[in-house]
């Protein structure tokens, strides 16, 4: 992919623009919401052309020296130097360049269930948070469940936490899909492998702004929490259900004591169903697009294999195999994983735009 002086014009005009916009202080409201985005997104793409415009002018100072006797030697070495680092600042500026999610930088809602597998899916559904867990410690992030049903013998049927940090969703979106287990659960007494699986769903979290709901096109229903979490939920009506009309959605809450903060984390979920939804709609033929270069990321596509008895992980889309599944779970192997998904990722990318 050739970057003309034009377009690195273009991209280091824009910035400066951009930053004396946000410098006068005329911007209000939503208006600089959008305009600290665009130049959250804008300035590492900026200065990686300044850098590309500074080295090519400096190549083409050099090269003038090359007709001076007394400079050519000097000016030979710094070319040399100069040739070799400028294809890799390129490509930098290449991959800074390419289209990016808009919801990358946004925090995500992270959702793990049991699928087949009975007893033995619930705990590997707790494996995964765990792992989940561990790997937003290394990286910096919160993570904080919002919903949770526990499997009879451990694990989780059902778990919902919000992830916060920087960059989370671009991290987090290629772990979508069907993970699946292999190993000898403690349930079994006769030792023989079993295959399990749990599926995850990783959503972007919207702003308000992001996701309106109309208050008439929710039908809410309160009644009485049921199950575990102690005493308090046989005693007040606390949960809440949401049903959105439009569209059908229905979130129920009933982990909190206040009637209220179920509600709010009720809408919470709802808003960030609805947005995944938009943005499903809005990015269908980037989709299928995606799907062709590292998996679709659709919770219904098996992804992952763990198999504890060779002590491997592999994943399916990129036929990447680590003979790590004790790091990965401790979620300092994960790392690997999801940067090689997103290596892949961009490299199709440069090479369709280079095609």
């Amino acid at each position: 992919m050739t970057i003309t002086a034009d377009r690195l014009r273009q991209i280091t005009g824009r910035f400066a623009e951009l930053e004396a916009r946000m410098a006068s202080g005329t911007l209000e409201g939503d208006a600089f919401v959008k305009a600290s985005r665009d130049y959250a997104e804008l300035e590492p793409v900026a200065n990686i052309a300044s850098e590309v415009s500074a080295m090519r002018d400096e190549m083409a100072g050099l090269t003038g020296m090359l007709a001076d006797p007394e400079m050519k030697a000097m000016a030979q070495e710094e070319l040399a130097e100069l040739n070799a680092a400028l294809p890799a600042k390129e490509r930098a500026l290449a991959l800074a360049m390419l289209p990016r999610d808009s919801a990358d930088a946004r925090p995500a809602m992270l959702e793990i269930r049991a699928g087949t597998g009975g007893d033995e899916a619930g705990l590997f559904a707790g494996d995964l948070y765990r792992m989940y867990e561990k790997f937003a410690a290394e990286m910096g992030w919160k993570i904080e469940p919002v919903s949770m049903s526990a499997a009879d013998v451990g694990g989780f049927k059902e778990i919902v936490a919000n992830i916060r940090g920087t960059g989370v969703f671009a991290k987090m979106k290629f772990e979508s899909g069907v993970h699946r287990v292999q190993r000898v659960p403690v349930t079994e007494s006769g030792g023989r492998i079993h295959t399990s699986a749990a599926t995850v769903a990783v959503l972007p979290e919207p702003d308000e702004v992001d996701v309106h709901i109309d208050a008439n096109d929710l039908k809410i229903d309160i009644y009485r929490a049921s199950g575990a979490g102690g005493q308090h939920v046989n005693t007040t009506d606390s949960a809440v259900r949401l049903t959105h009309l439009p569209t059908g959605l229905v979130v129920i809450q009933q982990d909190q004591r206040s009637q209220h903060k179920n509600r709010d984390k009720a809408m919470q979920v709802l808003r960030t169903r609805l947005y995944d939804l938009k943005r499903a709609e809005a990015h269908g033929e980037e989709a299928e697009a995606r799907k062709a270069m590292v998996g679709s990321g659709d919770r219904s596509e098996r992804i992952r294999t763990y198999n504890f008895p060779q002590g491997r992980v592999t994943d399916h889309r990129i036929g990447l195999t680590l003979h790590k599944l004790p790091e990965v779970l401790e979620g300092t192997g994960l790392t690997e994983l999801i940067d090689a998904l997103i290596a892949e990722d961009e490299a199709k990318r440069l090479a369709a735009l280079d095609s």
